[in-house]
């Protein structure tokens, strides 16, 4: 695989890909287009996606603006409830990427996706600890514990209702602190130090270097893998405002080099 340039811009959770590396970026941090060859592909695309997707997808930006250099990519990351919701209600977007199956299938039967949904990723579920794990956790059973300070996603969120599948084929039930937006924002609860534990993805703890330590999602003589698992779909949706380039990127996530960086950051093939 080509080696690729990395150049981004974030504000809170968006952030803008610009079609060329070398392009020159305007106040806000965007990427003016700078010419070349893209198969005739020129304009930008919004792409909302979850936020367990923030460092992959940067990267396949990056990639993507290789073969497609008048195409500008921005990125609004966030809950994939919210940004389904938002969608439904008009948003201003050309791609959607969940966490989770039934997430976009919300999006689909409201008739707001150009065509069907594809699933381009999987990713499961894991216990994340601060580095050190001062908190002794050790088993999913100690999310149950009282005396230690745990954060969940809340229940409407992809990554909360994976977690609810788990604890219910586990048979625990959680005594979570703190319910959070999203699962980076759980994440961040863990990287600070203010939780003994989260129930992540493992990409997230991945994308948090030697700040976390990650521990498998098991239970005593109970399969749940199935549980823990979820399914990423992404969809071209039905107002965008450049189909063609935004199919393009949908092409590049499902079936292009952005697989391998999908791989990469510690997701699953489909």
């Amino acid at each position: 695989m080509r080696a690729r340039p990395f150049v981004v811009a974030t504000t809170l959770l968006a952030l803008a890909v610009g079609g060329c590396a070398a392009g020159e970026r305007d106040a806000t941090g965007a990427s003016s287009a700078a010419g070349g060859a893209g198969g005739g592909l020129t304009g930008d695309i919004t792409v909302f996606a979850a936020a367990s997707l923030t460092d992959a997808f940067a990267e396949v930006a990056a990639g993507f603006a290789e073969d497609h250099p008048d195409v500008t990519v921005t990125f609004s990351f966030g809950s994939s409830a919210s940004l389904a919701q938002q969608v439904v209600a008009g948003a201003p977007a050309d791609v959607l990427a969940t966490a989770s199956s039934a997430t976009m299938d919300t999006v689909v039967e409201a008739g707001d996706t150009d065509g069907d949904s594809r699933v381009f990723a999987r990713n499961v579920l894991q216990i994340a600890v601060p580095a050190g794990n001062p908190g002794g956790v050790a088993e999913l059973a100690d999310f149950a514990d009282p005396d230690r300070t745990i954060a969940l996603c809340a229940a409407e969120v992809p990554c909360g209702v994976a977690a609810e599948r788990v604890f219910a084929a586990a048979g625990i039930t959680p005594a979570p602190d703190t319910l959070e937006r999203d699962v980076r924002a759980a994440l961040s609860k863990v990287q600070l130090g203010e939780v003994d534990a989260a129930l992540v993805y493992r990409t997230d703890v991945l994308s948090g270097g030697g700040s976390v330590e990650g521990i498998d999602v098991a239970a005593p003589d109970v399969d749940i893998s199935a549980a823990a698992t979820t399914d990423y779909p992404v969809a071209v949706l039905r107002q965008a405002s450049k189909p063609d380039a935004a199919q393009a990127f949908v092409e590049y996530v499902v079936a292009g080099d952005g697989q391998e960086v999908l791989r990469d950051a510690g997701f699953r093939a489909p």
